[in-house]
């Protein structure tokens, strides 16, 4: 039996972003921990990296679920419903907060990587590349963060769930993962950030990325 309509449809959509999601992932997943280790010569930095992109993600999924499905901030927000976050926005959301918080991500690692070449213990690369990057991040996240705000006035209900998830999670992913979360664990894990094993660490010689 073929059933037409809206409902269907909207099932079937539904249907088909699960069916495809552990496609999408790996593809994210094995793309980004290539290019990271590609970067950095490292096998705990990437994953790390999305590590924290995961969490940056998740947090920025409970905001939209208190704001829009809970209704906290529907007196600020102007938004009278529906009381649901829009599942196809999701998709759009989180691959756009994804590839943002890895680009803060491989701006933070390569300042850092760069002082650690220079013969800089773990940590000094640490305090010297945040400190380095941390405006320029702040800067560049307040910027894109009004932007993302100003389609927040739609009145199309999803334009506006897009909106201010994007806006919380760049601020989340530059404030509380970038300058706290990624410092912390680096200084945690100390010079084992930079291992590889000998058969990664001569393709990294090889082939891996690196500034004049």
């Amino acid at each position: 039996m073929l059933v037409a309509g809206n409902t269907a449809r909207f099932i079937d959509q539904k249907a088909s972003l699960v069916e495809n999601a552990p496609y999408v992932v790996a593809i994210i997943v094995v793309g980004t921990t290539m290019l990271l280790f590609l970067l950095t010569g490292s096998v705990i930095l990437p994953l790390k990296t999305l590590l924290m992109n995961a969490l940056t993600l998740s947090a920025t999924l409970g905001i939209l679920v208190l704001a829009f499905q809970h209704g906290w901030l529907s007196w600020a927000l102007d938004y009278p419903g529906p009381d649901a976050v829009e599942v196809t926005s999701l998709v759009f959301l989180f691959a756009v907060t994804f590839a943002l918080a890895t680009d803060y991500a491989v701006l933070v690692l390569a300042r850092i990587k760069e002082q650690h070449e220079l013969g800089l213990t773990n940590e000094e690369a640490v305090a010297i590349g945040i400190g380095r990057t941390g405006r320029i991040i702040s800067a560049a996240a307040v910027m894109i963060a009004v932007v993302f705000l100003a389609f927040a006035v739609s009145p199309v209900f999803f334009m506006k769930q897009i909106a201010v998830g994007m806006a919380v999670g760049v601020i989340i992913d530059t404030t509380i993962v970038r300058a706290l979360l990624v410092p912390a664990l680096m200084r945690l894990f100390g010079e084992r950030n930079w291992w590889a094993p000998r058969p990664l660490a001569a393709l990294h010689r090889r082939v891996g990325i690196s500034e004049a």
